[in-house]
């Protein structure tokens, strides 16, 4: 959630860690600092709530000199509100410090070291700092392993001492890092964005093991006082910096919601073999397919709707019992899975905290793990039994688009090999849901296409206070995820149901001019689900219907109407899902507010 960059080197380091802090603004934040090492060896201070902007202005005004290192923080607040006192860094006596996490037992800390009197914030992490201060005596990497020895909860911390001038550490427990040596000096982030100007080598810092940067080298040390042997691995990144720019789209939403269909190619293509899909380059074998008896799909969110899609898809072919969890759940159910389940772990960052801590409850039950993540080197890619990237290349944006595509494309295949080797495929059906996937490729092009449409669509609801969105079957599955792009980034109550269930409730909710989203491509239960429109449109409910090009409809039915082109019923949710990407941009961009960072939430969730 929060953001981080420290850098130490030749450099000049405000420049550096300002245009760090900007390139990840999108992980949602409230204040911005940095603390830098002047010329005179003296740590100075800068903080502001509000935009990285603010925070640039502030500078410009209290800042002269040079400074060649220094460490730099976005934060979302958790532990006090939102005051240039409570932003990061913290400083307490010869400590400065920042921190993405959540520190679960400050108060015992306070207690245990006589804080209380010495606090100026409202945060558990000046409480860190404070702990880490009184436990300093000169000598940084004992003072840092004393204090991890007393920490419970995560963190990623990045530190300076102001008798260590030119040197920063840092060291993280769940909260993600990665670090790097370059020409240019070195650095550490939170996330790659920060330092793809500067390079596309990277390693990610490993759990528990302290990193000290100097100017031009990285040291790695284990908690027990040595180097550590097995240095991380250095990653490439496979993406260029165009990918993290919105190259001339207004914003990154839409930008994202155009690279769908490109993302979906670099997804799909590589695994197929032959006509078929086929995951031996991702090192997945057959078995962990064959020899399972249920599939646990775990996520938050998006994602976690991704894999509601994917139940869908998968339960009737496999006849075994696939369920999907909210990660965040997850733990507390006592969940019914083994080492004959396969648990598929979804996350966009591959760092989602509740759902690593899923995927680490899995394991211990002896369940084999499928992760499907974006980010080579995460946390859960790297702690699963197997992995399959989505190829979606950096996703900025808050509300996720392009990731829930891939997502969805990733699990689709993996539906067919699964009933390709466990023979309720025959090698025909297979080639053939295959092709069939491929053709949502240019059914997502035709749909952006119609994106002025789908504008005038969006303005007849920009004024609504709520609007409804409902399905049966899979177009239920589909609205969940409509339903929830439009209340993020709009900020209209919005909710999904299941069209057969109106008459049990949800019916009294519609009056005059309500806007009702209906999605009806699913021809098993098309009339059903337009005789349930029939009944909101007999209450005065505002109807944009979205169907299959060729389908019939009555004219007197739908108010407004986006057609998409005619996949097969399965695979509708692709086109479907970048109609209502759009409608819920061009909503937000009606409402003049702001797209890709809406209020009060992160791109990437690491604390509970």
């Amino acid at each position: 959630m929060c953001g981080i960059i420290g850098y130490t080197g030749p450099l000049e380091a405000p420049k550096i860690l300002l245009e760090g802090l900007s390139a990840l603004e999108y992980r949602g934040y409230d204040s911005a600092g940095i603390a830098l090492c002047m010329e005179d060896s003296k740590i100075c201070l800068a903080k502001k709530t509000g935009k990285v902007k603010n925070l640039e202005e502030y500078c410009k005004k209290m800042i002269s000199g040079s400074a060649h290192s220094g460490i730099g923080h976005t934060r979302w607040a958790t532990h006090g509100g939102v005051t240039d006192v409570n932003a990061h860094p913290h400083r307490a006596g010869k400590v400065v410090l920042i921190h993405n996490g959540i520190i679960e037992n400050y108060h015992a800390l306070t207690d245990r070291f006589h804080l209380q009197d010495r606090l100026i914030s409202q945060t558990d992490s000046e409480v860190a700092a404070q702990t880490l201060n009184e436990l300093y005596t000169g000598d940084p990497l004992e003072a840092i392993r004393s204090l991890i020895g007393l920490l419970e909860g995560s963190y990623s911390f990045c530190i300076m001492f102001e008798d260590q001038p030119g040197v920063i550490y840092a060291i993280r427990n769940i909260s993600p890092l990665v670090a790097a040596s370059t020409p240019s000096g070195s650095m550490l982030a939170s996330d790659l964005t920060a330092l793809i100007p500067y390079t596309r080598q990277y390693f990610v810092v490993p759990e528990q093991h302290i990193v000290k940067l100097t100017p031009y080298k990285v040291h790695v040390y284990n908690l027990d006082d040595t180097f550590s042997k097995d240095y991380p691995e250095i990653m490439t990144v496979n993406w260029n910096m165009d990918a993290a720019m919105k190259n001339g789209f207004p914003h990154f939403m839409l930008k994202e919601i155009h690279e769908q269909p490109e993302a979906m190619r670099n997804t799909i293509l590589p695994r197929v073999s032959k006509g078929l899909p086929c995951f031996s380059d991702d090192g997945i074998p057959d078995h962990i397919f064959e020899n399972c008896d249920q599939v646990q799909i775990i996520a938050c969110g998006t994602a976690m709707y991704a894999g509601m899609v994917a139940r869908a898809i998968m339960q009737p072919v496999l006849r075994i019992p696939i369920t999907v969890s909210i990660a965040s759940e997850f733990r507390y159910e006592e969940p019914l899975i083994d080492e004959k389940s396969l648990v598929i772990i979804i996350s966009q960052s591959g760092e989602t905290i509740d759902t690593l801590a899923a995927l680490r409850l899995a394991q211990k039950c002896g369940s084999t793990t499928l992760a499907v993540v974006n980010v080579k080197g995460s946390t859960i890619a790297r702690e699963s039994d197997y992995v399959l990237y989505t190829h979606a290349g950096p996703e900025i944006a808050v509300a996720s688009t392009k990731a829930y595509s891939v997502q969805l494309a990733a699990l689709y295949m993996v539906s067919c090999r699964m009933a390709l080797v466990r023979k309720k495929y025959t090698k025909e059906q297979a080639a053939n849901f295959l092709g069939e996937l491929l053709d949502v490729i240019p059914a997502m092009e035709n749909v952006i296409a119609q994106k002025e449409h789908i504008r005038d669509v969006a303005s007849h609801i920009i004024q609504s206070p709520d609007v409804f969105f409902i399905g049966r079957g899979l177009d239920y599955a589909f609205s969940l995820e409509g339903a929830l792009k439009l209340k993020e980034i709009s900020y209209i109550h919005s909710e999904a149901y299941a069209a057969g269930e109106l008459k049990h409730g949800t019916i009294a909710l519609i009056s005059d001019q309500v806007p009702v989203i209906a999605i009806a491509t699913q021809q098993h239960v098309y009339s059903k689900t337009i005789s349930n429109i029939r009944e909101v449109k007999a209450r005065g409910a505002y109807i944009i219907l979205l169907v299959k090009e060729n389908a019939v409809v009555d004219e007197n039915l739908a108010d407004l109407q986006i057609r998409i082109p005619d996949v097969a019923d399965h695979f509708t949710v692709f086109p479907i899902a970048a109609a209502l990407q759009l409608i819920a941009y061009y909503t937000s961009l009606g409402k003049h507010l702001d797209v890709d960072q809406p209020r009060n939430l992160a791109k990437s969730v690491t604390v509970e």
